[in-house]
């Protein structure tokens, strides 16, 4: 075990050599996408955002670790809507050269018979300690490549099957090339967030030795994040015959068998320790890959990025240290009532002055405020909120207005359609309830929309959810949630204390499908009985309410103790804050 206190028992010199040289780290994370700035839009959703705010918790506690992406010169995607709601999508024009530094080094890997050169660029994040944690962001727009495979690294999750496979195995091949080429050849632990990247455990069967398969698995460990099918990535065997070769095509043939090659049965199969993302999320696991190996590390979202700046001046002015340890926001209770709500105040001003400035609808700071934002996927329901329009009218005209936010995939045509519903619906009734959809979700509108809000909804079939984290990002400013009983949820959860549920707990295990109906009416039920009644009539309890979200979630919920837990669990690295 290392023990890693480096302000007690390491000089500023020695700190210096400890951080540039490559041999000293010995944790690889890596990632299909990274959201760690606004400015790079290298991310579509809460993957990569996590992924994010987990490196960023690793530089802040000064874990030994270096993380593998791909550099996405066409981001994800720009999302327009037109006055209907219908979803265009532009390409995202940026400059890495003017936020990263490009490397010297370039290593080959080879897709259908053809040798490719990867390159990366750098980009070091320096954490609250002042430890950097370098980034490396993989390139194969090079001159010397052809113009289709300098394509390979333009878009996250764009192209067919075949670019989708090009693309892991530059992340797992190409990506710890890299690492060796840079001179990383101390790493003890890769760290495989998703199956992306499954494709390392063929290049550490090549660097170890083809048939030593338990060395391979000693090295890895393996983050689910779905709990939904057609989340995991499956390559039938002829494919990856074209596009790496027979060899390797045989190779993993033997190591998994079947038709083809699911990305999650390589993780599950070759990594040492595996976890899910919260409690439940590990029941439906198990249930769904017929293992009782998988653990959980519920998701926690990085503090200081997620807290707005006039809570965060509040903590700091009341709960000192709570950057470099958020689990003292246990403190909170003590806050004083009135800074809590002109904190509030302040960021829902900000919100609305941002709704007004994009869609020109001016909202009224005394309403009931729900928000409602993350990937336009259909199992998040983003519309069970207008299941009865006629209910929802009789409980809220006047009384509650609403901000939606969220991106469709370009190939996903029912999220977009809901996205369309909800333009709909807001044409209809946007006298009596205030509805506006902002475009373009990204982690800027994100900071602003989680702070500014009253009430987060959330609202997915359950148990589909495997953490959620936009939530988590609510509850460092005192925003409380409102959401079905799924993911983290039912850990963060307690009734009119630090939120409110909506429909049954969930017992299943299986992904089952229920009574919908039953989730819209609890939710017309308690947004009349206890939401609309809290906010207007007793707002001594409300504070008291967002205290308790404060003190008893965003304690927790934070990625400190995430990368804590790795470390204790899965890294096998012991470490003392600073």
């Amino acid at each position: 075990m290392t023990v890693l206190n480096y302000k007690e028992n390491i000089s500023e010199s020695m700190l210096n050599t400890f951080e540039r040289n490559p041999i000293f780290r010995n944790i690889a994370y890596f990632s299909m996408e990274i959201g760690i700035e606004k400015e790079i839009p290298t991310y579509s959703g809460g993957l990569g955002i996590l992924a994010g705010d987990i490196l960023k918790s690793a530089a802040d506690l000064g874990v030994p670790a270096v993380a593998v992406t791909l550099l996405y010169r066409k981001g994800y995607f720009r999302q327009e809507l037109t006055p209907e709601g219908d979803q265009i999508e532009r390409s995202v024009e940026w400059e890495p050269e003017k936020l990263m530094a490009k490397l010297d080094n370039r290593v080959t890997i080879t897709l259908e018979g053809r040798e490719i050169l990867v390159r990366a660029w750098s980009y070091v994040y320096v954490g609250q300690s002042g430890y950097s944690l370098p980034i490396y962001f993989l390139d194969t727009d090079i001159d010397v490549n052809s113009e289709s495979d300098r394509q390979l690294t333009w878009e996250l999750y764009g192209g067919d099957n075949r670019y989708r496979l090009c693309q892991e195995v530059i992340l797992g091949v190409g990506g710890l090339r890299l690492l060796r080429d840079l001179g990383y050849n101390n790493i003890k632990t890769f760290h495989l967030n998703e199956g992306h990247a499954g494709f390392i455990v063929l290049e550490l069967r090549r660097e170890l030795g083809y048939d030593d398969f338990e060395k391979v698995r000693n090295d890895v460990i393996f983050t689910t994040h779905t709990p939904v099918p057609a989340g995991h990535d499956y390559f039938p065997y002829d494919l990856i015959s074209s596009v790496i070769d027979e060899r390797n095509s045989a190779h993993l043939h033997a190591m998994i068998g079947g038709d083809g090659v699911s990305m999650t049965d390589l993780g599950l199969n070759f990594s040492r320790y595996i976890n899910a993302v919260s409690k439940k999320h590990a029941e439906v696991s198990r249930a769904m890959f017929k293992t009782d190996k998988v653990d959980y590390v519920t998701n926690g979202v990085h503090s200081t990025t997620w807290t707005c700046p006039g809570f965060a001046r509040l903590y700091d002015k009341y709960i000192p240290s709570w950057r470099n340890d958020p689990s003292r926001l246990i403190q909170a209770l003590q806050l004083p009532d009135d800074e809590v709500w002109k904190a509030h105040q302040a960021a829902k001003m900000r919100l609305f002055a941002k709704v007004l400035e994009e869609s020109g609808k001016e909202f009224d700071s005394n309403v009931l405020t729900i928000g409602f934002a993350r990937r336009a996927a259909t199992y998040k329901r983003a519309d069970l909120l207008f299941d009865d329009v006629k209910r929802l009218l009789e409980i809220a005209s006047g009384q509650v207005q609403f901000i939606f936010a969220g991106k469709a995939h370009p190939h996903d045509m029912p999220a977009k359609d809901i996205i369309k519903h909800i333009f709909g619906i807001a044409a209809k009734v946007g006298d009596a309830i205030p509805i506006v959809f902002l475009e373009n979700y990204n982690m800027q509108l994100a900071q602003i929309l989680t702070a500014g809000v009253d009430v987060w909804l959330n609202t997915p079939i359950r148990p589909r959810e495997a953490s959620g984290t936009s939530g988590m990002k609510c509850i460092h400013n005192g925003v409380m949630n409102f959401s079905v009983l799924d993911g983290w949820w039912i850990e963060g959860w307690i009734e009119d204390v630090t939120g409110w549920s909506i429909g049954p707990l969930s017992n299943e295990a299986e992904l089952v499908d229920y009574d919908e109906t039953q989730d819209a009416i609890d939710l017309y039920n308690k947004l009349e009985k206890k939401v609309i009644p809290t906010y207007y009539k007793d707002r001594k309890k409300w504070v008291w309410m967002m205290k308790n979200t404060i003190a008893i979630n965003a304690s927790y919920f934070n990625t400190h103790r995430v990368v804590k837990e790795y470390c204790e669990k899965a890294y096998g690295t012991v470490f003392r804050g600073h």
